[in-house]
Formats: C-alpha cells, sequence, structure tokens
C-alpha cells in the first residue's frame, strides 16, 4: 500500500511488512544548514529505541517462555512494535486480545501497557498464572487515578481513546475519569466541583500537545491541580528532545517503529513541528522510499521506545548504501534507568 499523505501534523533485543506512513509529508519548512556542495550525513538522535520499560517487558516475556516453556500467552501486544512481536510469536508466544480467550490455569503475561482491575478479576476467575510486565511509570499513574478517585476529585486523563494504556489507567476510577483526547475535546469537559479538578495523562503523548491541552483545561478550570509528578514518561520526553535538537538541520527525518506506536507515531509530529521539511514513519529499511532522499542533504534518525536497535543499523546501511555514509551523533540526554523483573522471575535472571 502507497504511503499517504496528511494535511496536519496531528495526524537488546530482538531481530520482518508493514507500509510506511508519512506524516504531513512535503510541508514548507526553513531551509537545511546544508548547501549543494555540502557531503550528505545521517544525524542520528541519542536517546532513541528501547527504554527501560520495554526493556524490562520484552526479557519479561523472554524469561517466562525460559521458565515455564512454549505456549505463553500476552494479553495484547507485549510493546507496539511489529518486529518484537512477531519474533516472539516464533518462539511460542501466542498474542489474545482478552484473557478469556486463555486456556483454564494458563499462564498469561500483562503488556507494558496495563491492564484495568477488570482484567485481573477476569483472569482470577479462570485460574490463571498472571505476570504483570506493567510499566513500572504507568502503574505510578494507575496509582494516582486510584488516590485522586478516593479523593473524589473528578480526573482528567489527557490520552488517546482506544490506546490500551488509557482504557487501564481509566478502568481504575471508570466514575471519575474523564478522556480528554487532545486540546480540541476541552469544550466537551464538564466537572462536579471546579476545586477538586486533577490532570493524568498517558505516558507516551506528545509533551507540547499535552501542555496545550493544559493550558485550554485551565482556562476553564482555573484551580485545575497538577499530577504529583510528571506522567509522561522520562524517554518519551528524551526522544522527543533530541529530535528537536535536530530537526531544523533536516531535510527528512525518518522514524523507525509501528504505526500503533503512539510515541512513534509522536516523533514524526515532533519532527515537523521543530523544522524537518518531511518525515516518514516505518517498520523496516526495506520500507525506505528511495524517492524521499532526492535531493536531500541531512537525513535525521531516531526510534520510538518499543525499538529494538537492529532495526535502526538496517536503515543506517541502507542510507550508506545511497551516499548517506557520514553519522554525526546528536545527544541530548544519557539514560540509565533500569526496571526490575516482576517478582515472580527475579530469581531467573
Amino acid at each position: 500500500m502507497p504511503p499517504t499523505k496528511c494535511d496536519s501534523p496531528r495526524t537488546r533485543i530482538l531481530w520482518g511488512m508493514s507500509s510506511a506512513i508519512p506524516l504531513n509529508v512535503g510541508i514548507t519548512r526553513s531551509a537545511s544548514t546544508g548547501n549543494a556542495d555540502s557531503a550528505k550525513r545521517v544525524l542520528l538522535a541519542e536517546p532513541r529505541g528501547y527504554c527501560a520499560g520495554v526493556d524490562r517487558a520484552v526479557e519479561t516475556v523472554e524469561k517466562t517462555l525460559e521458565k515455564h516453556g512454549a505456549p505463553v500467552y500476552v494479553r495484547k501486544e507485549i510493546v507496539h512494535n511489529r518486529h518484537v512481536v512477531e519474533t516472539l510469536r516464533e518462539r511460542g508466544v501466542i498474542f489474545v486480545d482478552e484473557t478469556d480467550e486463555v486456556p483454564r490455569g494458563a499462564v498469561v503475561v500483562f503488556s507494558a501497557h496495563g491492564v484495568s482491575p477488570m482484567v485481573h478479576e477476569s483472569a482470577a476467575e479462570r485460574s490463571l498464572h498472571t505476570i504483570d510486565a506493567t510499566c513500572p511509570l504507568v502503574t505510578k499513574v494507575h496509582q494516582e487515578a486510584k488516590r485522586f478517585a478516593r479523593d473524589d476529585f473528578d480526573i482528567l486523563l489527557i490520552g488517546h481513546e482506544g490506546h490500551e494504556e488509557v482504557e487501564g489507567t481509566a478502568g481504575e476510577a471508570p466514575e471519575h475519569v474523564q478522556l480528554v483526547d487532545g486540546p480540541e475535546s476541552v469544550g466537551n469537559v464538564t466537572v462536579r466541583d471546579e476545586n477538586k479538578v486533577i490532570w493524568l495523562s498517558q505516558t507516551t503523548l506528545s509533551v507540547d500537545e499535552t501542555m496545550e491541552t493544559v493550558k485550554k483545561l485551565r482556562e476553564r478550570f482555573p484551580n485545575l491541580q497538577d499530577p504529583p509528578s510528571d506522567d509522561i514518561c522520562y524517554a518519551t520526553s528524551n526522544r522527543q528532545t533530541a529530535v528537536k535538537a535536530m530537526a531544523p538541520e533536516c531535510d527528512l527525518v525518518i522514524v523507525v517503529g509501528s504505526r500503533n506506536s503512539s510515541n512513534s507515531v509522536r516523533l514524526v509530529e515532533v519532527a515537523l513541528s521543530a523544522g524537518a521539511r518531511a518525515s516518514y514513519l516505518i517498520d523496516y529499511a526495506r520500507e525506505l522510499d528511495l524517492a524521499w532522499l532526492e535531493g536531500v542533504r541531512t537525513v535525521g534518525v531516531t526510534s520510538g521506545a518499543s525499538v529494538p536497535e537492529i532495526l535502526v543499523e538496517g536503515v543506517l546501511e541502507l542510507l550508506a548504501e545511497h551516499g548517506f555514509g557520514e553519522v554525526q551523533p546528536v545527544t541530548t540526554a544519557n539514560e540509565t534507568l533500569v526496571f526490575s523483573l516482576p517478582r515472580e522471575l527475579r530469581a531467573a535472571r
């Protein structure tokens, strides 16, 4: 399927075809700092790729396979990356939509995006052996939702409707949570008491768009409270910062990631808003259309937080074959955070 053109920007380690999705291709931006005589180059964003939560989730499934043998069931995709999911499927993982698809008494892993209490209850009713790979930063948002629901707050959850993380968080306090899907939906929000309102957010959103939504919410509800700590995860924020730093110099930014990965799609939007002339989202190097490189001197490359580095290496190799052999890192942060495995698997590490 050919890539489509959008009219608005709103639009370690595992080892794969889907269509590339350009978002707002060909928008006029500030010119690249290069000139006709300059060498072709790649600006490589750092940090990029796997975050601590994704690394933990993928290792959780691998260790569960080692401990229990195949098949191992996983509710939803363990992380939003096609290559990771397909590789694990080849190793004996069965991905299901709901726990009622899992045989009674079997082992099931909950994905990094988290689940609602109803999912835990459903698993218990089927006597499933559950292993929870929810990212600890998502769990933090769940705890915030429960805390403010106990205090009878209206909780305005900024996020994308239908995203698994949003469904899990909202499920912690469905009578108190109201979804706010971007700045344009602020006008639909109603609250019981304007003095008891707090906003929380999905962890993988655009920082800038989230702050725009918060600004509009605060215009309506001046006493709106902020979450106790940032809900957008450090990795999402860091990857967006790196893209902002390099985008003004880029004729083209390639984001490696899957179309159902919220943080990967956000990187395309961030690249365009920060000055890149064009940006595309691809799963694999083979999806890169060589026509995108015509007239291009500087290509930025990054990847979403659920993307193994081997996929980025494939893109760099392809670019090198077409004259983009010079790779310059653009480093804006160093990440050292590591999350421990779920309790049931720590002895197996």
